[in-house]
């Protein structure tokens, strides 16, 4: 593999995998505010919150952490400007004290956050505006979690950073072939830190799932219905909990992918569990999770990090594909186990960031399985059956179309129901 090509794809996996604590939406926006009142200079007096349809679809319904179990913009957004600290970025709110959860209430009864739908903008959009007597400050996201596009204070233009899309697009590197290539022949030396703080991390969160109840308790139902003998009950079970805990409230970090959480935890903690149950070296494991990580990403490239589509499809099958790559099956089977399960459930829609999303998680790595057990008996499914092409670069294409373009009437349709 030629430099260029090699260096991108480790700058593409620094940038991506990175830490964050809950669900990431409501996090953003916590991190906008901490940062408008950073550039204000004092507390709010006022806050005007301005977020696309998917922002406000995935802070609806889940718990901010560390704000004494509470829901929302309003809770995500004051709580960033009251008690955030900007510098940590994601892990913003990491450091709320007890105090301060407990005087949060005093400043959401106040009224001072008034939230509103901002629309004609990228999927991941925030804009917010602060004000204290005569001052004011304004922060702008966009594209990315923490892609900081402008900052004005009294008007004035402090910092501007054009759209990403306008940029170099690090992600045109991805390609399946490549990424098997990279997987194969990385200098573990390039990786190794980066990915066991994923492993560290997203293990950790599943297994507080496992042991205590949160949201509709998906992993533990998994565990009391299958047990843990089959490894592959044991995984789907494992990345449930890491969502049914992180969905409702739990402060543990997690390492992300594509801007999410719970896609990496779709993505890595299966893997881990196949690694612990089979004896698999601490190698096979990271350049498994190397190929599986790069696989959820070349999906996303099509769709984007927020869509009607729900990614926890695109992390499933890369999990499976990953445990398939450990096991060294051929670029063929690996390229169509991706195939037959977007194939069978690409489409599921993301209806909002909530509990659900682990039972969403638990169908997308069954589906991964099922996928799997078909392409190494040769049963994929054939180019003309709906979206698949001999191509599997063009039918992963084309599924990633159809979620960022043909779901976008979708993704509107769910917002107006969600609003109402």
């Amino acid at each position: 593999m030629d430099k260029k090509t090699y260096d991108a794809f480790i700058e593409l996996l620094t940038e991506e995998l990175r830490l964050a604590m809950g669900c990431t939406e409501p996090i953003a926006v916590a991190y906008a505010a901490a940062k408008a009142r950073e550039t204000l200079g004092a507390m709010p007096e006022r806050i005007d919150l301005y977020c696309s349809g998917n922002i406000i679809k995935n802070v609806k319904a889940v718990t901010v952490p560390n704000s004494g179990g509470r829901r929302g913009l309003e809770v995500a957004a004051v709580l960033g400007a009251a008690y955030g600290d900007a510098s940590l970025e994601l892990e913003v709110v990491s450091g709320v004290t007890d105090d301060e959860i407990a005087g949060l209430q005093d400043l959401l009864d106040a009224g001072i956050c008034h939230c509103h739908l901002e629309t004609g903008k990228d999927n991941l959009y925030i804009r917010v505006e602060v004000f204290a007597g005569d001052d004011s400050s304004l922060v702008e996201i966009a594209e990315k979690h923490t892609y900081i596009t402008r900052i004005e204070r009294n008007g004035e233009l402090v910092m501007e950073q054009p759209p990403l899309n306008l940029l170099k697009n690090d992600n045109s590197v991805l390609n399946l072939q490549d990424i098997y290539r990279f997987a194969n022949e990385l200098d573990m030396d390039d990786v190794d830190e980066l990915i066991e703080r994923q492993i560290e991390c997203n293990i950790k969160i599943a297994e507080e799932g496992i042991k205590n109840a949160y949201g509709s308790q998906i992993g533990r139902s998994y565990i009391k219905m299958y047990g843990e003998d089959d490894y592959r009950f044991k995984a789907v079970a494992y990345a449930a909990a890491g969502s049914d805990a992180r969905m409702n409230g739990c402060a543990l970090p997690v390492v992300i992918n594509s801007g999410s959480g719970n896609q990496s935890i779709t993505i890595s903690v299966p893997m881990i569990v196949y690694a612990r149950t089979h004896d698999i070296s601490h190698e096979q494991l990271i350049r498994g999770l190397v190929f599986a990580d790069l696989m959820a990403l070349l999906q996303k490239k099509y769709i984007g990090d927020l869509s009607a589509y729900c990614g926890a499809t695109c992390a499933g099958c890369a999990a499976v594909a990953g445990i398939a790559y450990i096991e060294g099956q051929p670029l063929e089977v690996l390229g169509q186990i991706v195939v037959n399960a977007i194939s069978t459930i690409g489409g599921m829609v993301c209806d909002g960031a909530k509990s659900s999303c682990a039972a969403k998680i638990a169908t997308s790595i069954s589906t991964g399985f099922l996928a799997y057990d078909l392409a190494v008996n040769g049963l994929s499914f054939k180019a003309g059956e709906g979206l698949v092409v001999e191509d599997i670069e063009e039918t992963i294409a084309r599924v990633g179309r159809m979620g960022r373009e043909g779901m976008r009437s979708t993704d509107e349709s769910i917002l107006q129901m969600l609003l109402k």
